[in-house]
């Protein structure tokens, strides 16, 4: 695999894994009983911390894209083993 398909895959792994951290842990301020600024929305988080979202991100992309180079590298799940309609067979 080249390098820039590794670095483009990577990226959307990255990406990905930030839509699945972005709600953990966030509270509003209803639910952590601070006070709301004049003009502020009702669903605007109050413990938003970007660097914890930002770690939390590489590590879970890092370990997604470490499973697929494994399993690109070693051909561990293959189209074959998870062809269940047999469509590969009937194609040919």
């Amino acid at each position: 695999m080249e390098l820039t398909s590794i670095i483009a895959i990577y990226v959307l792994f990255w990406v990905t894994a930030a839509f699945i951290v972005l709600p953990i842990g966030i509270r509003n301020h209803h639910e952590s009983g601070v006070e709301m600024v004049k003009g502020q929305a009702d669903g605007a988080p109050a413990n938003f911390r970007p660097l914890r979202v930002l770690l939390m991100t590489t590590l879970l992309a890092t370990a997604a894209f470490g499973l697929f180079y494994l399993n690109y590298a070693n051909g561990w799940i293959t189209l074959d083993t998870i062809d269940i309609f047999n469509s590969r067979e009937r194609m040919r």
